[in-house]
């Protein structure tokens, strides 16, 4: 019997000069991209929720990113930028289902949902954008340094969000993370851009 496709392929990716990238994830399984700045990890990121031109094929499930809408694509393979867009001014239009949203799971009250984006913290704005991303139950996340302007506590809550999430939805991650203790935290494999190294977590996991 043949096995199923995994979850999420990228073969022989390539943008603006960066790549080739290959790499597989099955349900549940997450990797981190490393590497300089400069090295093209936010690049790569955009070309595999389909931004921006490239080459090289990406699939979900064995059907190729050329095969979907645009919208569905990206509905599945969810882009998660550092610096999010908002574009109304009260947190809460920005949600479908205002008492779906676990607010607690990351810190806030439910009265959050009333504020006006333009006082909210670049912290405070990073880990709505992650659940307000959570909401549409993407398959895929592709994490651009989701934790960069958060403080050790707010890290450590969005990393469990995060791999509870995988866990729980048969989903799969692609975390960009330049903090060494968070990818020994995260236990995955680690890919880094510049010398085509795989790295396996210390531990084996």
């Amino acid at each position: 019997m043949q096995n199923p496709p995994p979850l999420f392929s990228v073969n022989n990716l390539r943008t603006m000069h960066v790549g080739p990238l290959d790499f597989e994830l099955r349900t549940g399984e997450s990797l981190v991209l490393s590497g300089p700045s400069g090295s093209g990890k936010s690049l790569l990121l955009r070309a595999m929720a389909d931004l921006d031109s490239h080459e090289g094929r990406v699939s979900l499930y064995g059907k190729e990113q050329s095969e979907y809408r645009a919208t569905d694509w990206r509905s599945e393979v969810a882009y998660l930028p550092a610096d999010s867009a908002w574009w109304t001014d009260i947190v809460g239009e920005h949600f479908r289902n205002l008492d779906s949203v676990s607010w607690q799971s990351l810190g806030f009250e439910a009265e959050v949902q009333s504020w006006t984006v333009s006082r909210l913290s670049s912290g405070e704005r990073q880990r709505l954008a992650l659940l307000r991303m959570l909401e549409n139950s993407p398959r895929v996340l592709l994490l651009d340094e989701p934790t960069a302007n958060l403080d050790r506590e707010n890290t450590l809550l969005v990393e469990d969000m995060i791999a509870d999430y995988v866990k729980g939805h048969e989903a799969a991650a692609v975390w960009v993370s330049h903090d060494a203790e968070q990818q020994e935290r995260l236990g995955v494999p680690v890919l880094i851009l510049g010398d085509n190294r795989n790295e396996e977590p210390a531990d084996g996991q």
